[in-house]
């Protein structure tokens, strides 16, 4: 029994050593952190409306439109990931296809900034 403790005591280790660390950055941000906000800070940055506004309120679809568009073309790049790790593996069929993929994906990357989806004014 004794042979199984000590096998499971550098886990143990480490999750103590985890766990104290957690509490000790987590502590050194409220101790360390400012307590009144920065105007600039609480200002709406990311949509273009305050937080706690109206609910009914018009809004800027733009901010959406461009998080909808990164969104699609960051997922499509996410597929090359693992044709790059399997790239010496692959036959030129697969290079091939991944080739109009990426045709694909450019074009319609280079529509959308025809259309000016890529333009904040």
């Amino acid at each position: 029994m004794e042979d199984i403790l000590r096998e499971y005591l550098p886990i143990l280790v480490f999750l103590a050593i985890a766990i104290a660390l957690g509490i000790v950055l987590i502590l050194a941000a409220v101790i360390v952190a400012p307590k009144d906000g920065d105007p600039e800070k609480l200002s709406a940055y990311e949509c273009g409306f305050n937080a706690f506004d109206d609910a009914r309120m018009k809004f800027d679809v733009r901010f959406y439109l461009v998080s909808i568009l990164f969104i699609i073309f960051d997922l499509e790049i996410a597929f090359l990931f693992p044709w790059a790790v399997a790239f010496g593996d692959l036959s030129d069929v697969a290079f091939w296809s991944m080739m109009v993929f990426l045709v694909v994906l450019t074009a319609g990357f280079a529509y959308e900034w025809k259309k000016g989806a890529m333009d904040w004014e």
